[in-house]
Formats: C-alpha cells, sequence, structure tokens
C-alpha cells in the first residue's frame, strides 16, 4: 500500500476537482432555482446505474446505515451545495467547503477516537484563513442564504464522511456497491421533497439536457466511487483536506469560463488553501499502526511463547500472525468476522 499511497491519493484527489466544476455548470447549463430537482436529477439516477453494476443489496442493519449515509452525504447536501451554487457565485459557494478539515477534525475526535495533532489544527486552520480570503473578496454581494446554505452542506458531508470511516462496509461488499446505496438512497429522500417543494420538472433544452448527464456520470457516479474508495484507504482527515481542491478548480473555472475577476488577496488566499491541502496529505501512514476500531477494544495478541503459571512452556505451537490482522477495522483491507470485531488470534488458555 505504501508504493499506490500517491496514486491513491491523486486518484481520490478526482473527486473534489470534478466537483469543482458543479457551480459553473449549475449555472450556465441548469434551469435556475432548482435545486431540489437537480440534486435528484444527480443523484437517483447515478445510484441505479451504480447499483445495476454492483448487484450488491444492503443487509440487516445497513439498511439503516445506508440511509443515514445516504441522507448526509447526498440527501442533504445536495440541495443545500445547488442552493447556494444558485445563489452565490461560483467561487465564493464552493471555497465554503475548505472549512471541512476543521468539521472533520472535531467529529473524529468523538467518533472515531482520533485526537487532532497541532499540525492538524493549524493545517485547518490555514484551509479556513485562505476561505476567507477568497470568500471576503469575491465579485458580487454576499448572500446569507447562500453563505449558511453553503456552510450547512459542508457540515452534512464531514459528519457524514466519518461516519463511513467509522461504519466501514459490510464484509464483502466493495466502493461501488457503498456508494451505490448512499447515492438511491439520497435519491429517494429528495423525489418527494422536490415534488412537493417544486412542483413538476421543469421543461429541458439540450444544454439542460448535457449538463444533468455530466452531473450524474462524471460528477457524481465516478466522483462519488473514487471519494468513497479513498476514505475506506485514507484516514477521514486526509480524505477531508483533499476538499480545498473543490474550491480551487471553481475558483480557475470561474476566472477562466466565466470571467469572474480574481484579486491578488484571493490569489493568495487560493495557494494558502492549496497548502493545507498538501501538508494535509503528510500524515501518519494508516497501514503501519495499529488502531483501535471505534467502541472496540482490540484484542491483544497472544505472547510468541506462551507459558503456563506453572512456568511450563505450553504444548501449542506459536501462532501465525499474518500482516493484515493488526490493522484498523473500517478499511477495506481488513478482515472481519461477522460480529464486526477484529479478526485477530485469541489468547492462548492454560
Amino acid at each position: 500500500m505504501t508504493s499506490n499511497r500517491p496514486t491513491l491519493i491523486a486518484l481520490t484527489a478526482l473527486a473534489p476537482v470534478s466537483w469543482g466544476t458543479t457551480y459553473a455548470v449549475t449555472t450556465e447549463f441548469l434551469p435556475p432555482d432548482r435545486p431540489l430537482f437537480t440534486g435528484l436529477v444527480r443523484a437517483l439516477p447515478a445510484g441505479l446505474l451504480l447499483l445495476a453494476l454492483a448487484r450488491v443489496l444492503p443487509r440487516g442493519v445497513w439498511w439503516g446505515k445506508a440511509a443515514v449515509l445516504g441522507a448526509l452525504n447526498i440527501g442533504a447536501f445536495f440541495p443545500l451545495l445547488f442552493l447556494s451554487a444558485y445563489r452565490l457565485p461560483g467561487g465564493m459557494a464552493a471555497v465554503v467547503g475548505s472549512v471541512g478539515p476543521l468539521f472533520v477534525a472535531g467529529l473524529a475526535t468523538v467518533l472515531l477516537g482520533e485526537r487532532p495533532t497541532p499540525r492538524t489544527l493549524l493545517t485547518g486552520v490555514a484551509a479556513a484563513l485562505g476561505v476567507s480570503l477568497v470568500v471576503l473578496r469575491a465579485a458580487g454581494a454576499l448572500d446569507l442564504v447562500g453563505f449558511l446554505a453553503a456552510l450547512a452542506s459542508t457540515a452534512s458531508m464531514s459528519t457524514g464522511t466519518v461516519l463511513t470511516k467509522r461504519w466501514g462496509r459490510p464484509e464483502g461488499v466493495g466502493p461501488l456497491a457503498l456508494t451505490a446505496w448512499q447515492l438511491t438512497a439520497g435519491g429517494l429522500l429528495m423525489a418527494p421533497v422536490a415534488l412537493l417543494v417544486e412542483g413538476a420538472p421543469p421543461a429541458l433544452d439540450g444544454r439542460a439536457i448535457g449538463g444533468y448527464v455530466y452531473l450524474a456520470l462524471a460528477n457524481t457516479a465516478v466522483a462519488y466511487w473514487l471519494w468513497f474508495r479513498g476514505i475506506g484507504r485514507l484516514s477521514a482527515t486526509q480524505v477531508t483536506f483533499l476538499g480545498p481542491l473543490s474550491p480551487l478548480t471553481a475558483a480557475v473555472v470561474g476566472w477562466a469560463a466565466l470571467g469572474q475577476a480574481l484579486t491578488s488577496v484571493q490569489l493568495a488566499g487560493m495557494a494558502l488553501a492549496f497548502g493545507a491541502t498538501v501538508l494535509g496529505q503528510l500524515g501518519p501512514r494508516t497501514g503501519h499502526s495499529v488502531t483501535e476500531a471505534p467502541g472496540r477494544p482490540l484484542t491483544p495478541l497472544a505472547p510468541s511463547n506462551p507459558v503456563a503459571p506453572q512456568g511450563r512452556a505450553l504444548d501449542t505451537p506459536n501462532p501465525r500472525v499474518e500482516p493484515w490482522q493488526g490493522v484498523c477495522s473500517g478499511t477495506s483491507e481488513t478482515a472481519r468476522e461477522p460480529s464486526g470485531t477484529l479478526n485477530l488470534p485469541a489468547r492462548q488458555r492454560s
């Protein structure tokens, strides 16, 4: 995993880069003032497509977990995201997502038992400072409703990211199926709300259809599969520090394609946010340490030469410890028993 770690980070980073184009596509190609319908069309077709490819349904408690994750990562996140996109300039709306590392650092302390290091906190503050430099200097007036919607969408997805890391995946289920469950659940959650609030779907021209196809396939199906795949193999903090790539992409697209001005202060803020993204990837490598699964203490490994209380060595052979047996649960490389506990060798009985 060590040699593939840069590739894994790069592939996961494609997700926020893709999401950074959402704001330009929304404002330039899609019908105005339809955040719920836009979120629905983006999520549900992508979820059903991935579900047909994965051909795996949730079982047991995972019906509820998939619904919760789908609500946080998709069902609530998408409408809030598009509401902010409709009310704010592209760069201003997207950069608010850079405060995600601070949300995740706090939630990971409570839900994952990961205490943030001073470097993590300083890096998160640097990302937030970069956000403020771009937001406060962005062209156009700051719409309070749009700003709060962008902030709420960030909080929703940050919570979903940490819970996705905490719960992991059922045994034998890959990231494709997990992505399909969440997109489908989120889309089904938005469907009745969109119909009640926004009424019948609007008429779509070729430009709008092309925009929705792009959002559903590249921007959602592929991007979210890469994102949840990365969550399973990297720490929650590392993944969320890739988030500032979305506002950076949005700001660049807004400048290059939409003619939105960028001041020198904004450029400095973008550089600061990008530096925080890079620094956030220099954390400890999770594949080389034994960590405790949330709520489940690790079972101690049996000693290499067990000794009975009377001082006689036991006749049982030394247990073999496989390399994967010290890895924390919740990652794709972890082997778990059906109960969800770590599959570590039990202590020999005397």
